[in-house]
């Protein structure tokens, strides 16, 4: 007996079980010193309360189980865009044959840097104890988040006692950083209005003799451009697709430092820029790599697949600013990873002397470098004399304070 009470008191409330306890052992007492048929009756009912008590604290919602669905309308998910919600379907089996009113079912969400939320709904089970619950999460920032265990409460019908039961349903998913269409870069244009000696370096991206392929019709195509085989095949214009000139690679080196933000949107803003030009690079077939200057100073080869890509993009999923020291310190570990002859994008919030000698430091390694400098967002100084200052070097920048600004800005309708 003393297992059962010590098993049920581990899942109801001490307070109440006692309280129960008590009045349970003083109709005892009655019995036994005062006798008759009111006191043993008395006995029995509160007994059968206890009973119910007990067996409803070792059964039922402490045995709950369930199984967890997500739904979102993209394709995968398990992978969302920042701003993006998932939908929920918590499927709940609660055993044994005594009837609960309801039970309210708490679920925590969990993000990668600490964060969380908690979710709260009552659900009705059936009379085979099963239910349903659906809830939908608030508008995501990147991550990775996982569902903790889920608690049920259950009282009985009288009100007397709170029975808690816990379960695990596996439910983790990643959250993509924001990223924006970027349609050309003016770094990469051959007459892109670049100060100092970056001129003469900027490449072209003229064509190859060399057939890479068939696409459409593009109004203006020279008729020697025209692929009529696959023309009189599919029915509809189509023109031969050359290979282009190959281009210096390029190295994405986005600043991780603790101390440079002065906010978490700012640090997002960044990890955002970055994340759009890997999409412009795969797009553009241009060798784009990464360097992450955080807690360890992560290098990403340049590389033109998507497969590549992805492994950028996973990594910028959990990184935090959490960034201590120099940056040419930090630079110089991983140095070796840096082609000569790229392009040697720093994207960061600093200025001043720190990140001319980054920009020197770049240079002397036979890269050319720039800056793609990122404002608070919360801040209306748009820092111009620091972008006149990267001019008069030839050090080409670039400011934003927004993700919705970047295309033109890169695109040179906004050079600031």
């Amino acid at each position: 007996m003393k297992s059962y009470l010590s098993g049920a008191a581990a899942v109801i409330q001490p307070g109440k079980l006692a309280g129960v306890l008590a009045i349970w052992g003083i109709t005892l007492l009655y019995v036994l010193f005062q006798g008759g048929k009111t006191s043993f009756m008395l006995f029995i009912m509160v007994t059968v309360l206890l009973l119910y008590l007990i067996i409803g604290g070792l059964g039922g919602v402490r045995r709950a189980r369930g199984t967890r669905s997500l739904y979102s309308e993209q394709d995968k998910p398990d992978l969302l865009y920042a701003g993006g919600f998932l939908r929920v379907k918590l499927n709940i089996t609660i055993p044994g044959f005594l009837p609960l009113p309801y039970v309210v079912v708490r679920e925590i969400l969990k993000r990668h840097n600490g964060e969380s939320w908690v979710f709260e709904e009552s659900l009705i089970p059936s009379l085979k104890g099963k239910g349903e619950l659906h809830f939908q999460t608030p508008a995501l920032e990147r991550g990775h988040y996982t569902f903790e265990s889920t608690d049920i409460l259950a009282e009985d019908i009288f009100g007397l006692v709170e029975h808690k039961g816990t379960f695990h349903a596996e439910g983790q998913f990643r959250v993509l950083p924001r990223s924006v269409f970027v349609p050309r870069w003016q770094l990469y244009e051959r007459r892109a209005r670049l100060a100092g000696p970056q001129a003469s370096l900027v490449p072209s991206r003229r064509e190859t003799t060399q057939i890479n392929g068939v696409r459409d019709y593009v109004y203006g195509d020279r008729l020697t451009r025209i692929h009529w085989n696959a023309t009189a095949k599919t029915g509809d214009w189509k023109s031969k697709e050359f290979e282009h000139e190959s281009i210096p690679k390029t190295v994405l080196v986005l600043d991780g430092s603790a101390s440079a933000y002065g906010s978490s949107n700012q640090f997002e803003l960044a990890v955002s820029v970055t994340s759009s030009l890997l999409g412009y690079g795969i797009r553009e077939r241009i060798g784009i790599g990464m360097c992450c200057l955080d807690k360890n100073t992560k290098v990403f080869s340049p590389a033109e697949g998507s497969a590549e890509r992805q492994k950028m993009i996973q990594y910028l999923i959990d990184i935090n600013a959490e960034g201590r020291g120099p940056l040419i310190t930090r630079l110089e570990k991983a140095y070796r990873m840096f082609p000569k002859g790229s392009y040697f994008v720093l994207i960061s919030p600093q200025s001043g002397q720190p990140v001319l000698d980054v920009m020197r430091w770049a240079e002397s390694r036979g890269m050319t470098p720039s800056q793609i400098h990122v404002r608070n967002p919360a801040a209306k100084n748009r820092n111009q004399e620091w972008m006149d200052v990267l001019a008069s070097r030839g050090i080409t920048g670039y400011s934003v304070s927004s993700l919705q600004e970047l295309p033109a800005v890169l695109g040179g309708d906004r050079v600031i």
